[in-house]
C-alpha cells in the first residue's frame, strides 16, 4: 500500500499488475468465503438447538406415555370394572382441556403441521401461532396423557410431530433481528421430520416423511437442515434411551416363494380398511359438526369411553391402548394368530378415541390395526411363523398407507422399526398396492381432509382472506 492510498487505489507497474490482481482476487474470495461460512454456521445453530430439545422432549414424553398406559393396565388387572369410572372421566377431561385451552391441539397434530406449513407467510403469523406454540405443547401432552390413562387407543407419534414443529417454531421466534434470515417454513418442516425420527427412532422415516408428506417444493431447499436435525434429534434421544428398535428383530429368513400373493392380499385388505376407517372418522366429524350444545359433545365423549370399556371387559382388552402390544405379541411370541374380531377392535378403538376431539395420534393405532389384519389372514391359511411375520409387517404398511397415503414413509418406518431390510421389496409391494386400492375409497388422505378443515376453521374464526388462497 502506498501512503495515502488504499489497496484498491494503488495501481502497480505493468510488470507487477497480474500478480497484484491475483492477490486482490484471492483476498476477495477469502472474505466472501469467511462471510458465507459465518452465515451458514449461524443459520445452522437454531436447527441444532431445536434438535437437541426435540430429542430430549421426545424421550420425556415417551416415558410419561408408557407410564400412563401402565396405569390403565394396572387398573384393568386390579379391577376392570373401575374403568367404567376412570375412562369416561379421562375422556371428558382430555376433551375439555383441548376445547377450553387449545382447540388446535386436538387429534394427531400432523394435519395441523401440514396446515401451518401451507399457510405460512408474514401475513398469517397469528394463524400459525394457533397451530404451533407453547400452549399447543402443554395441552397436547396433558390431554394425550390423560386420554392414555383412560385407555384411549391413541399414539404419541403424531403429537410428537406437532410438538417438535412447535419447538422449532419457538426457537425461530427467539432469534434476534440481526440473525441471518431463516425461512419459518423450513424450520417447521424440519421440526416435523425430527419429531417423527425421535418418536420412532427412525431417521430415514423422518426424512422420507418430510419429502412425501410435508414439502411441496424442491427438496434441495430443506435437505441440509432436515439431515442434520434428524441426526441430532435421534442422537439426543438415543443418548438417554440407548440404541433401540421400536419393535425388535422378527424372524424373516426362509420366506416361502408364494408369500408375495399373501402380501398382496393383506395389502389390499389393510389398505381398504385404513382408508375406510379414515372415511368413517371424517363422517363422524361431519355429524358432530351439527352439535349445537356442549352437553351433546360431552354425551358423545362419555359414550365413546363406555363403549371402549364395555368391549375391553366383555370382549377383549386389545381395544385399549396404542396397539403396540399386539404388534409385539404376534411378531415375537407363539401367539401368532389373532381372533376374528381383533381387527374390528383395533379399528373401533381409534374411532372411539380419535373422534372425541381430545389429543392423541393415529400412527401407532394404525400400525396395530394393520398387524392384526396380517395376523388374521395368516391364520386363515395357517402359514408358517416366518410367513406370518411377513404378513403382519405387510398389514402394518398397508393400513398406515391407507390412512396417510404415504407408502414410502410407511415402508421406511416399518423397515427401521424391525431392521429387516431383506424384505424391502415385499413391503414396497404392500405399500404400492395399498395406495392404489385406497383410491377406491377416497382420493385424499385423512390428513389432507383434516388439514383443509383446519385452514377453513382458521379462516372462519379470524376472517383472514389469506387462508382462502391456500385451501385448494
Amino acid at each position: 500500500m502506498v501512503y495515502g492510498l488504499s489497496t484498491m487505489d494503488y495501481i502497480p507497474p505493468m510488470n507487477k499488475l497480474i500478480p497484484w490482481l491475483r492477490l486482490q482476487l484471492k483476498r476477495s474470495f477469502d472474505r466472501i468465503r469467511n462471510e458465507n461460512l459465518k452465515r451458514n454456521a449461524l443459520q445452522a445453530i437454531p436447527f441444532w438447538i431445536a434438535s437437541v430439545i426435540t430429542g430430549l422432549f421426545a424421550v420425556l414424553y415417551t416415558k410419561l406415555f408408557v407410564a400412563a398406559e401402565d396405569i390403565t393396565a394396572m387398573v384393568f388387572n386390579y379391577h376392570a370394572w373401575l374403568l367404567f369410572i376412570l375412562s369416561p372421566f379421562c375422556f371428558v377431561l382430555a376433551w375439555w382441556l383441548v376445547q377450553r385451552f387449545s382447540p388446535y391441539a386436538r387429534g394427531s397434530g400432523i394435519p395441523q403441521v401440514m396446515a401451518a406449513i401451507q399457510i405460512s407467510s408474514p401475513k398469517t403469523n397469528k394463524l400459525v401461532d394457533k397451530l404451533l406454540g407453547f400452549r399447543i405443547i402443554f395441552i397436547k401432552v396433558l390431554s394425550s396423557l390423560v386420554m392414555a390413562i383412560g385407555g384411549g387407543a391413541i399414539g404419541r407419534e403424531g403429537p410428537t410431530i406437532q410438538i417438535s414443529a412447535s419447538i422449532y417454531k419457538i426457537v425461530y421466534q427467539l432469534l434476534p433481528k440481526w440473525w441471518p434470515k431463516i425461512a419459518k417454513r423450513n424450520m417447521m418442516v424440519t421440526g416435523a421430520a425430527a419429531g417423527l425420527a425421535a418418536a420412532f427412532n427412525t431417521p430415514l422415516g423422518g426424512i422420507v416423511f418430510a419429502i412425501e408428506e410435508l414439502t411441496k417444493t424442491h427438496f434441495s431447499y430443506y435437505k441440509t437442515a432436515i439431515f442434520s436435525s434428524v441426526i441430532i434429534a435421534g442422537l439426543s434421544a438415543e443418548a438417554l434411551l440407548g440404541p433401540y428398535l421400536y419393535l425388535g428383530y422378527p424372524k424373516l429368513d426362509g420366506l416361502s416363494a408364494s408369500i408375495f400373493f399373501g402380501v398382496a392380499l393383506v395389502a389390499m385388505i389393510a389398505g381398504l380398511a385404513g382408508s375406510g376407517m379414515s372415511k368413517l372418522i371424517l363422517f363422524i366429524f361431519k355429524l358432530k359438526a351439527r352439535f349445537k350444545f356442549q352437553y351433546q359433545h360431552i354425551i358423545y365423549v362419555v359414550g365413546c369411553a363406555l363403549a371402549m370399556v364395555f368391549l375391553a371387559v366383555f370382549v377383549n382388552k386389545d381395544v385399549l391402548g396404542s396397539g403396540k402390544d399386539i404388534m409385539q405379541t404376534t411378531l415375537f411370541t407363539s401367539h401368532k394368530y389373532v381372533s376374528w374380531y381383533t381387527p374390528l377392535l383395533r379399528i373401533g378403538g381409534p374411532l372411539f378415541s380419535f373422534t372425541t376431539g381430545a389429543a392423541g395420534g393415529i400412527f401407532a393405532p394404525a400400525l396395530g390395526a394393520g398387524a392384526s389384519i396380517g395376523s388374521l389372514v395368516a391364520g386363515w391359511f395357517n402359514v408358517s411363523d416366518i410367513d406370518t411375520n411377513m404378513l403382519i409387517l405387510s398389514g402394518m404398511v398397508g393400513f398406515l398407507t391407507g390412512v396417510t397415503r404415504s407408502p414410502f414413509t410407511s415402508v421406511i418406518l416399518v423397515l427401521e422399526m424391525t431392521d429387516r431390510h431383506n424384505v424391502i421389496f415385499h413391503l414396497i409391494l404392500a405399500g404400492m398396492i395399498a395406495s392404489l386400492v385406497s383410491i377406491l375409497v377416497d382420493k385424499h388422505s385423512l390428513y389432507d381432509h383434516l388439514k383443509v378443515q383446519y385452514i377453513k376453521d382458521l379462516n372462519t374464526t379470524e376472517g383472514d382472506e389469506m387462508t382462502e388462497q391456500v385451501i385448494d
